[in-house]
């Protein structure tokens, strides 16, 4: 698996989460999924991506994106 595939996997499901947890639990946790979407927006612009970097430390390939 290359870093992009690990962001795209990671960040559907940490939203999953979110809105689960928001569905039974509390709404705050919906703040989670506005967090990790305007994450993505973000990277779509600038290119930078912390959970890239990180999984790059950790010898991850880059896939094009990242």
């Amino acid at each position: 698996m290359n870093i992009d595939r690990s962001v795209f996997a990671f960040a559907g499901l940490l939203i999953l989460i979110s809105l689960s947890l928001g569905y039974l639990a509390h709404p705050y946790w919906h703040g989670l999924t506005a967090f990790v979407g305007l994450n993505m927006f973000q990277a779509a612009f600038t290119k930078v991506c912390p959970l890239a970097i990180l999984l790059k430390r950790f010898g991850l390939k880059p896939g094009p994106a990242f």
